[in-house]
């Protein structure tokens, strides 16, 4: 891949995983800040989450594993090369699979119970469960997308090179 071609993958890598990450923030920082008072309000809170989850994270996070496997298959920079990038992939690979089979799992679940029983979920142990694990799950997420983010530009671990 020439230097033009390893630019635009840079550029898209680096805007799905800000978009990763920043909407992965939004939706924690609407579990935490956004406090509904009527059930209807509930409802949508539960439902612009689910919205923001699947129309920008299930997408984003996709092309930032699809983009990081092109940049691992057709660059100088490999899959194992430094330790910081088998870092990364760690974290990509925990994300995505704990985004989906946990985190998009438990914010399915709000909307509909929110949208029978409107405040009343708020009582609904189902409900809470669901909510609080995705509030605690979605920050520690959150954080790990943090620290790949600043691996990316610190590049830490690096392989040394060979000292007589």
């Amino acid at each position: 891949m020439g230097p033009v071609g390893q630019k635009w993958l840079k550029s898209f890598h680096i805007l799905f995983g800000c978009t990763w990450a920043a909407c992965g923030l939004c939706l924690t920082l609407m579990s935490l800040f956004l406090k509904p008072t009527e059930g209807l309000q509930l409802y949508g809170v539960d439902m612009s989450r689910k919205f923001i989850d699947d129309i920008f994270v299930a997408p984003a996070a996709t092309g930032c594993l699809l983009t990081g496997v092109i940049y691992s298959l057709f660059t100088n920079w490999g899959w194992f090369k430094h330790r910081w990038i088998m870092v990364k992939w760690c974290i990509s690979i925990f994300g995505v699979v704990f985004g989906t089979f946990w985190l998009g799992q438990w914010l399915n679940l709000l909307p509909p119970i929110s949208q029978t029983e409107g405040m009343a979920a708020l009582s609904n142990s189902t409900y809470l469960h669901a909510r609080t694990m995705n509030l605690w799950g979605g920050a520690f997420q959150n954080l790990t997308m943090i620290f790949a983010v600043f691996i990316s530009v610190f590049k830490p671990w690096r392989l040394k090179a060979n000292k007589p």
